[in-house]
């Protein structure tokens, strides 16, 4: 239970810090007042109806006369999402190498146990006393 909680903590925090760090950028066009195109990250793709301003000389004129309209949603991400290693004071850096040497030293192996009898060989049984002495569990 402990590895599933800690490994879904972990994909949660990683799928959080790419949120948070990406740019976000929706573009909607409409023509006439209806939805013609929706995009993500990438420009929205026009009905062809659009109205050149070349050919005008007043682009005042072509924004009022033109029957279509472009809606942008862009959220900008955070790019200074940095682990700052530098702000640790004196007090934090000799807690933090006392914690990894106490953490580290939990895994060392256990000591060498000394066993008189590991490689002693039991003696050979020749005859079976059980079923000689006709002792039998029930």
């Amino acid at each position: 239970m402990k590895k599933m909680f800690h490994k879904i903590s972990a994909t949660s925090l990683a799928l959080l810090l790419l949120v948070i760090t990406t740019s976000w950028k929706v573009e909607k066009h409409y023509c006439m007042g209806h939805l013609i195109d929706v995009a993500f990250f990438v420009p929205a793709e026009t009905c062809g109806m659009d109205m050149s301003t070349a050919d005008n000389e007043n682009d005042d004129e072509v924004i009022q006369n033109s029957c279509c309209d472009e809606t942008i949603i862009a959220v900008e991400g955070q790019n200074d999402v940095k682990p700052s290693i530098h702000d640790v004071n004196l007090e934090q850096q000799i807690f933090l190498a006392a914690y990894t040497y106490t953490y580290l030293s939990l895994f060392e192996p256990l000591a060498f146990e000394n066993l008189p009898h590991e490689y002693y060989l039991p003696p050979d049984i020749v005859k079976d006393i059980q079923l000689l002495d006709a002792v039998f569990l029930i």
